[in-house]
């Protein structure tokens, strides 16, 4: 058996096929042996090289060319748009359907493997988020099973603190349940026209004792204290103010400002909310609104943060069909801004 048969093996059996063919043909019409042989010969030596350099130039090296490419793509070598051409031929677009597969094949496996790290990573966060709350109500129960129960001055105090992490275990369940249906279109917005200037003093008011508590000043900026009209979820939208302005609070400085900006953009009304804290560096911006991300991993936790709020935050923006992005600077404060559709005044 002829394994990986070269050009010209298979052009000289090829063209032996052929000058046998034709000498014999020759023997039928003259019977003259030396005729026949030298005919056999000529047509051998003719057909070996006609079928030799059709082989090599317009089929071997094409499909040489293909298995290179494939190669290359596999070895990780591949660089898009540069590989070898030549004038346009059935082989050639052959190997251009094979680069074109190979390049779509190795973006989806790094999708993939994207996706897996992900995976990865979502799981780890989620069962770290869920260890704390769930080791501190086991370890309180115990000690209340072991005797504790019956001293009355622990007993509530372990209760209580019992209760504490149910209470941080539901909210964390519940934040994953809204990511969840906001990611698979589950959780619909139910739009409607409210005066957005309006919700946000409302916020301003209940979030009040706990700015005082960090003496931080909630006000509007200049030129934005009087209405202005969206057309959105009132609820979502509630939810998307409370996170920003609570993150002000609980990252801001002591003694600092938060400020609640608007602006008409046309046929949508832009929302800021600013602060003059410590700022966020801008290694950490791109990743802000994954899930579980924490700037300061220790201090998010100490403020009682699961790493969730802004990427609902973001989900809800993008279920409105609306924009969010994040400006910060060290030293200088943070600044997020999400676009709303605006909705005809009174």
């Amino acid at each position: 058996m002829i394994r990986n048969p070269k050009p010209r093996t298979i052009a000289f059996y090829t063209a032996l096929a052929v000058g046998v063919i034709v000498g014999l043909l020759t023997l039928l019409v003259n019977p003259d042996y030396t005729d026949a042989i030298v005919v056999t010969v000529a047509v051998l030596l003719i057909s070996f090289g006609l079928f030799y350099y059709a082989l090599e130039v317009f089929i071997y090296r094409k499909i040489k060319l293909v298995y290179k490419n494939i190669h290359r793509l596999k070895t990780t070598r591949f660089k898009t748009g540069v590989f070898d051409k030549t004038a346009f031929d059935p082989i050639e677009e052959v190997n251009e359907e094979v680069i074109k597969w190979a390049r779509e094949q190795k973006a989806e496996i790094d999708e993939l493997r994207k996706l897996e790290n992900f995976r990865k990573e979502f799981l780890g966060n989620v069962s770290h988020e869920l260890k704390t709350p769930i080791f501190n109500i086991q370890g309180y129960i115990h000690t209340l099973i072991d005797g504790a129960i019956d001293d009355p001055e622990v007993n509530v105090h372990f209760l209580r603190k019992a209760a504490k992490s149910v209470d941080r275990l539901c909210d964390l369940v519940e934040d994953l349940i809204n990511i969840s249906q906001l990611e698979t279109g589950q959780l619909k917005m139910e739009m409607e026209r409210f005066d957005i200037h309006a919700l946000a003093r409302d916020i301003f008011e209940s979030l009040d004792m706990k700015a005082q508590e960090r003496n931080i000043t909630l006000s509007f900026k200049e030129g934005c204290d009087h209405a202005f009209w969206v057309y959105a979820d009132k609820y979502r939208i509630r939810q998307v103010l409370v996170n920003l302005i609570v993150n002000s609070v609980k990252y801001g400085k002591d003694g600092g400002q938060t400020f609640c900006a608007f602006y008409d953009m046309d046929e949508n009304i832009l929302v800021e909310i600013s602060d003059n804290g410590e700022g966020i560096e801008e290694r950490h911006l791109a990743r802000l609104f994954e899930r579980f991300y924490r700037v300061d991993k220790s201090r998010s936790r100490e403020a009682g943060g699961n790493g969730l709020g802004l990427a609902i935050v973001k989900h809800i923006i993008e279920a409105h069909e609306q924009t969010i992005n994040v400006r910060s600077k060290v030293g200088f404060g943070t600044t997020f801004g999400f676009t709303l559709r605006k909705a005809a005044a009174d």
